[in-house]
C-alpha cells in the first residue's frame, strides 16, 4: 500500500487560478513549489484546494473506462468501442477479476485523501484570512468525505486513516474499517463540513462545495446504507467481512434516517426542479442539463463553455463519436403521456408506431427514428438506422443518446458549445431518495405520493399523478422507474440496482435493440432484436480491491471482497 498516496507536489502541477465568468477549475501550471512554499502564500493555498476538487467528476464521467463507462456496463447502453479488454465489457461480461480490473478508484481517492490532510493540515498557519479559512476547512472536509463515499460505494468498508498524512517509508494500516463505522465517519464530515459552508457560492467562487452539497451526500450515503445490499443482505458469508461490506443485520430505521436526511435538504428551501411545460412538455428537464447556473444543480462537475457530449453522443452524420447506444429496455421503462406503463392494455401504446404519445423526458433522452435532434423549429425528424443503411453505419440498438446534449446547432455537424457543467448531485434525486425511503419505512402515504409527482409533474406528464392505492410493493417499483428514466445515464442506474440487490435480474439476460426498416413507400417497420447477453455474479454487486493492493498488504490485513 506504500504506493497508494501520491506526493502532494502532483497535485500542484494541475492547479488552477479563480477567475471571474469562468471556470474555478480551469487549469495552469506551477513549478518549483513545496509544502512550505505553498502555504506560505494565499493563492497557491487556494490553489491546493482546486486541485483536490480535479477528481471529483471522475466516477460518474460519461467516458470513464475510456468509452461509454458505467452505462455500459450496465442495461443502459451498448458501447462503440467492443473488445475484450474493455473494463465496461469485462463488467457487462463478467470478464472482471481483481487481477485485470482498472484502479481508477482506491489510488485515486487516498491520494486525494492524503492531499486533503495535507490541507488541513497547514492552513491554519496560511495567510487566508479567518473567515476563509474556515470556508475552505468545510470544502476541504466535503471533499474528503465525496472520496471515502467513492470507496463505500465501490468497495464496502475501506480503512480510516483519520488526520494521518503517510510517507512512502511509513507502515500503512490495511484492516479495512466496518461499514457501519466508515458510513458514520461520512456523515459526521459531512455535518462537519456543512456548519462552516455557505448556503450558495457566487461570483468567481460558483461551483465550489455549499451547505446544501454537504447534506445531499449525507442524504446519498444513509440511503445507500439502508438498501438491501447493505442493510443486513450482504453477500458475505465470512464472519469478519459481513461487518465490512456491511450491517451484518437490517433494521427498517435506517430508512427513516436516509428520509430525514433527504428532507433536510428539501428543507433548506433554496433548490426546485427546473420547470417548462409552457415551451413544450417537458421542456425543463431538458434545458436544466444545458444551464450553467440552474435552481437544481446542488453539486456540478465545473467546465468551460463546452460540446463535450455533443462530440460523445451524436452520430457521425452530426460530426460526433457515437460512443454509446440506448438499449430497447430503458426506452421500454419511459411510459406513456398519460403515465401509464406501455405493458398497459389501456395506455394507447402502438408497436408500429412506437414512440407516439410518450413520456416527454424519453424524446430529451433518446434519439431515436423520427427524433428531432436539430433546432425544433426548423430540423426534420431523424432516420436512425440499425447497423447498416446509413452514413455514419446506424446505431447497434436503433438508437443515439440525446439526455444533456444541446439542441440550438443550426446545420447537420454544426455543434452548439454550451454553458452545461455535469451534474453529480441534483435536486431530482433528492426527491426520489426521499419518495424512496419513506415508501420503505412505512409505505405509500400522501407525503411518498406527492414528493413522486413533483418529478412527474416537472416532466410533462398528463396526468402526472400516480394511481391511487397503490401497494408498498407496487409504489417501490414505480419509484424505482421513476430513477431509471429521470437519472438516466448520470451514473445512478449501476449502483441502484447494485444496492437494490436486482442486478441479477437486470444485468444477467440478453439486453435488447430496435431493427429500423424504411420500406420503398417511406414508412418504417420496427422489430425488436436481441444485441449484447449481459452476465452478472453476486460477486460483481460490489467492486474488487485491486490484487496489487491486497499483496503489498505484508501482514495479510487487507481483506479482499467477497468472491474475489
Amino acid at each position: 500500500m506504500k504506493t497508494l498516496f501520491f506526493s502532494f507536489l502532483l497535485a500542484m502541477a494541475m492547479v488552477s487560478s479563480c477567475k471571474k465568468g469562468t471556470d474555478f477549475l480551469e487549469k495552469t501550471q506551477t513549478s518549483d513549489l513545496n509544502e512550505a512554499s505553498v502555504f506560505a502564500d494565499s493563492a497557491r493555498t487556494m490553489d491546493a484546494l482546486v486541485g483536490i476538487y480535479t477528481d471529483i467528476g471522475n466516477f460518474a464521467a460519461h467516458d470513464r473506462y475510456s468509452g461509454a463507462g458505467l452505462t455500459a456496463a450496465s442495461d443502459e447502453a451498448e458501447a462503440s468501442l467492443i473488445s475484450a479488454a474493455q473494463e465496461f465489457i469485462k463488467w457487462a461480461t463478467s470478464g472482471i477479476s481483481a487481477i485485470n480490473t482498472r484502479d481508477d478508484v482506491w489510488s485515486p481517492c487516498y491520494a486525494n485523501i492524503r492531499r486533503v490532510n495535507i490541507f488541513l493540515k497547514n492552513v491554519p498557519n496560511s495567510p487566508l484570512s479567518a473567515g476563509l479559512k474556515s470556508r475552505v476547512i468545510g470544502e476541504a472536509r466535503f471533499l474528503r468525505a465525496w472520496y471515502y463515499f467513492q470507496l463505500v460505494k465501490h468497495l464496502g468498508g475501506v480503512v480510516l486513516i483519520g488526520e494521518n498524512i503517510y510517507g512512502t517509508q511509513d507502515g500503512i494500516p490495511g484492516k479495512r474499517n466496518t461499514y457501519e463505522e466508515c458510513v458514520n465517519y461520512i456523515t459526521a464530515e459531512c455535518d462537519a463540513a456543512a456548519a462552516l459552508l455557505p448556503l450558495e457560492q457566487v461570483s468567481q467562487d460558483y461551483g465550489r462545495i455549499t451547505k446544501g452539497a454537504c447534506l445531499a451526500l449525507k442524504a446519498r450515503m444513509l440511503l445507500y446504507a439502508a438498501s438491501p445490499l447493505f442493510n443486513g443482505g450482504g453477500i458475505a458469508t465470512d464472519a469478519g467481512l459481513k461487518a465490512i461490506t456491511g450491517y451484518p443485520s437490517a433494521s427498517n430505521d435506517r430508512w427513516l434516517k436516509a428520509a430525514q436526511a433527504a428532507d433536510a435538504v428539501i428543507q433548506m428551501g433554496i433548490y426546485q426542479l427546473n420547470e417548462d411545460n409552457a415551451t413544450a412538455p417537458g421542456y425543463g428537464f431538458y434545458k436544466v442539463f444545458t444551464l450553467r447556473k440552474n435552481s437544481e444543480y446542488i453539486l456540478a462537475r465545473m467546465a468551460a463553455i463546452n460540446k463535450t457530449l455533443e462530440t460523445f453522443y451524436d452520430p457521425s452524420s452530426r460530426g460526433g463519436s457515437a460512443n454509446a447506444f440506448p438499449y430497447q429496455e430503458l426506452v421500454d421503462d419511459f411510459e406513456m403521456k398519460n403515465g401509464k406503463p406501455i405493458s398497459d392494455p389501456t395506455s394507447g401504446y402502438n408497436p408500429a408506431n412506437p414512440y407516439l404519445n410518450r413520456d416527454p423526458r424519453l424524446a430529451y433522452t433518446v434519439l431515436f427514428n423520427g427524433g428531432i435532434r436539430l433546432d425544433r423549429n426548423t430540423s426534420k425528424p431523424a432516420v436512425v438506422y440499425t447497423n447498416t443503411g446509413s452514413p455514419d453505419g446506424g446505431s447497434k440498438t436503433g438508437y443515439y443518446v440525446f439526455k444533456m446534449l444541446d439542441d440550438a446547432s443550426i446545420n447537420v455537424g454544426s455543434f452548439p458549445s454550451t454553458q452545461r457543467c455535469f451534474p453529480l448531485m441534483r435536486y431530482a434525486e433528492i426527491l426520489l431518495n426521499k419518495a424512496e425511503a419513506l415508501n420503505e419505512f412505512q409505505g405509500p402515504t400522501p407525503e411518498v405520493y406527492n414528493t413522486v409527482e413533483l418529478v412527474r409533474k416537472r416532466a410533462g406528464l398528463l396526468p402526472f399523478q400516480l394511481p391511487a392505492g397503490l401497494s408498498q410493493e407496487k409504489m417501490r417499483q414505480r419509484i424505482r422507474n421513476e430513477r431509471r428514466v429521470e437519472l438516466a445515464y448520470e451514473e445512478h442506474r449501476f449502483w441502484d440496482v447494485r444496492r437494490w440487490k436486482i442486478a441479477e435480474q437486470t444485468d444477467n439476460r440478453m439486453l435488447k435493440g430496435m431493427k429500423v426498416t424504411r420500406l420503398q413507400n417511406g414508412t418504417f417497420t420496427y422489430e425488436i432484436v436481441p444485441v449484447r447477453q449481459h452476465t452478472f455474479r453476486p460477486a460483481m454487486y460490489l467492486f474488487p480491491i485491486p490484487q496489487t493492493e491486497i499483496s503489498k498488504s505484508a501482514d495479510g490485513s487487507l481483506q479482499q471482497n467477497p468472491g474475489w
